[in-house]
């Protein structure tokens, strides 16, 4: 690990308002909260402002830290999200204020995961993350910011910076395609009137790969310029993606499924890089979780909602016990079906997908007879 860079700003205001959040779970004043875990008010507040970042604090602090939060009752949903927090602001610092060697950037050391991109959507555009809906919407005394308070110019900065990231990743050697493709993933959700066109600039570089059939080393460019096309409002060529590179054939759908696994939760390691998708594995993730997870997020996809219902076909021909193993989410997952199924918003090849997996579906809304 490179030494971290003294001379750059530090972002901490994710993980700040978090704090926020798991202090008034417990609840505490900032000053009860600071004798309890023994720290001066300056401090706590210092966290929860985002001067003070908790990913400066010592390893030995912050599990400190973590045990006192949930010694004194935090909310443990919250609690399992601080990482992610961390992680986020890590990846605005890095955006904000690039290091020296690209290789050294975060986005291209590891895999992020759903938590951290909407965390750091949460920064920068104001979407509360879904896992923290409810929480954000608690009633506050007084004036209250609604989520992390990074400065207008710095989002501006924000995307600013990502589009220069993803243009210079060849910088970064072998770890270029992490780099560029995530950074594009976070381009995604730059509102500037410029950020369609853009993005299509910056995805011709991959396009070359959509042609290609079944899983290749290029998959997975393949999967990204895809489903960035599909988020700024173009469905067709995830649609095409879908066939060519997933559809019989068998290491593309099990590459699919692990991703969906580790972006989901499902898969509980860090994954530093791509492995997971060119060696995938069904014993690495959890089919359960895996399916609650497509399913619960069906809802925020209408752009991809192709690759979701395609993925839980997919999950389903795999395991086809989950009908009886979780027959709610199965039950779930038939009503949503049956209302897009009466739309105009799938394709052809998702009714052919949904047609296929009724008979499975059966079992949990008790229409199988014997």
């Amino acid at each position: 690990m490179a030494p971290r860079d003294r001379s750059r700003a530090e972002v901490g205001v994710v993980s700040g308002y978090l704090l926020r959040l798991l202090r008034e779970s417990v609840p505490r004043t900032q000053t009860a909260f600071a004798e309890a875990v023994g720290r001066d008010l300056g401090t706590v507040q210092g966290w929860e402002s985002g001067r003070r970042p908790l990913a400066n604090v010592r390893s030995g602090d912050l599990l400190h830290l973590r045990r006192h939060l949930a010694l004194l009752g935090a909310d443990p949903a919250l609690l399992g999200l601080l990482g992610a927090a961390m992680d986020a602001d890590r990846v605005l610092t890095a955006v904000l204020n690039p290091p020296s060697d690209p290789a050294d950037h975060p986005l291209a050391g590891w895999v992020q995961s759903r938590e951290t991109a909407h965390m750091i959507a949460w920064a920068v555009r104001g979407i509360t993350p879904p896992a923290l809906s409810d929480q954000a919407a608690r009633p506050r005394r007084g004036p209250s910011p609604a989520g992390p308070q990074l400065a207008a110019a710095d989002r501006t900065a924000f995307f600013d910076h990502l589009r220069r990231t993803a243009e210079t990743a060849t910088a970064a050697g072998d770890r270029a395609l992490l780099l560029r493709r995530q950074a594009l993933y976070l381009a995604s959700y730059d509102p500037a009137p410029d950020a369609g066109d853009w993005a299509e600039q910056a995805l011709r570089t991959m396009r070359p790969a959509l042609a290609l059939r079944g899983y290749t080393p290029r998959w997975i460019e393949a999967r990204t310029a895809a489903t960035v096309a599909a988020r700024q409002g173009d469905p067709e060529q995830l649609r095409d993606f879908i066939t060519t590179a997933l559809t019989d054939d068998e290491h593309g759908e099990l590459a699919n499924l692990a991703y969906w696994a580790y972006w989901l939760g499902a898969m509980p390691a860090e994954q530093p890089d791509d492995d997971f998708m060119h060696n995938p594995s069904p014993a690495a993730w959890n089919p359960v979780h895996l399916l609650q997870g497509l399913v619960g997020s069906l809802h925020d996809a209408p752009g991809t909602v192709d690759l979701y219902l395609h993925s839980v076909t997919t999950l389903l021909r795999l395991y086809p016990w989950l009908p009886l193993a979780d027959p709610t989410t199965v039950r779930r997952f038939g009503e949503r079906t049956a209302e897009l199924l009466d739309s105009r918003t799938i394709s052809q090849r998702s009714r052919l997908d949904l047609d296929e997996v009724q008979f499975l579906l059966q079992p949990a809304n008790g229409q199988r007879t014997t």
